[in-house]
């Protein structure tokens, strides 16, 4: 028996959520749509120039696990916070969400994590991260006794960012297999994946990660192609599953040679699109873990990430237990 279905592992951070126009990315030197990482001054100045802002608990993984635990999954979590108000912030809120969050915050400095969350009129988000105690996340935080009882443990690509982070993923990676478990990653956004793509292909040709999800753009970058059925047919040999994300056209996932295309859910509004491949990664390891088929998996995560846009932030504000149960996906 497995006491979690999903264990995801990564950054550790509080969403600062506002809105703006396209001006405001140009005349502040922001890359609309992609995640920037930036120094503490940067993050200062950033703050000091937004307009009224929403602050909501965020980080990619930490937005899976909440997703997973709202379906009526199992959900456990790691990641690195500080003793301070943002940390205290970040606790309450993934542990209110259900989610088994034990990691040892820091007592002294870097700050808990931060992320300047600019949203268009278009719904796009543009973020500005801050990594504060994330980088300090190693191989100590890693609870093996979680990672050997959970059915697939899962991590964020941003966690390349920080090193020390990639000695705790392979640990956990290792004793997932060695205790039969699964392991999973998101390769989180294009720039992430130019930065890191030669290590990304390693983990998965190795089988270090069994389960791959992206969206379209990741994964023509991960394979330097424009080419998207090669992509996905590059996916389906590289690694047991993927499942790729296609914005308005939904979905496709591919394992060996069975290929399953998913449309998108209706949706009124998109309002923001922070956290959209999170949740659609929750509602699919969800019915992954929970014996679904390959369509039903799509339409869980195409659910929760049409339902996660059409608001502000990124973790569900409503049951997505419920909202399966009326859409007869539970």
């Amino acid at each position: 028996m497995t006491k979690y279905d999903v264990l995801t592992i990564g950054n550790a951070i509080v969403d600062i959520i506002a809105r703006c126009n396209d001006s405001f990315l140009a005349e502040n030197g922001i890359i609309k749509g992609a995640m920037n990482l930036i120094n503490a001054d940067r993050a200062e100045l950033l703050y000091s120039r937004m307009g009224p802002a929403v602050e909501a608990s965020g980080g990619s993984a930490g937005n899976t696990a909440a997703g997973v635990a709202s379906l009526g999954g199992r959900a456990a979590y790691f990641g690195k916070i500080a003793n301070d108000q943002l940390g205290e912030i970040f606790t309450h809120d993934i542990r209110a969400q259900g989610v088994h969050f034990q990691t040892k915050p820091l007592d002294s400095h870097p700050p808990t994590a931060r992320s300047m969350i600019f949203v268009t009129e278009d719904g796009e988000r543009s973020m500005n991260t801050y990594l504060g105690a994330c980088v300090e996340l190693g191989p100590d935080d890693v609870e093996a006794e979680v990672v050997a009882q959970s059915k697939v443990t899962y991590f964020e690509g941003y966690l390349w960012d920080p090193p020390r982070a990639k000695d705790a993923i392979r640990e956990a990676a290792r004793i997932a297999h060695a205790n039969g478990r699964e392991t999973a990653m998101t390769l989180s956004d294009s720039f992430c994946v130019h930065r890191y793509r030669d290590e990304f292909l390693e983990l998965m040709r190795s089988g270090t990660v069994d389960i791959v999800f992206a969206n379209k753009q990741e994964a023509l970058a991960l394979y330097e192609t424009e080419d998207f059925n090669l992509a996905l047919t590059m996916l389906a040999k590289d690694c047991k599953l993927a499942a790729v994300t296609l914005s308005e056209e939904g979905s496709v996932v591919v394992r060996g040679t069975e290929c399953v295309r998913v449309g998108a859910s209706a949706i009124e509004q998109v309002v923001d699109t922070t956290g959209a491949g999170d949740l659609y990664a929750a509602g699919f390891l969800f019915g992954y873990t929970t014996g679904r088929s390959l369509e039903d998996c799509s339409k869980l995560g195409n659910m929760a990430a049409g339902i996660v846009i059409g608001q502000i932030g990124p973790r569900p504000m409503v049951s997505l237990a419920s909202a399966a149960k009326e859409a007869a996906l539970l």
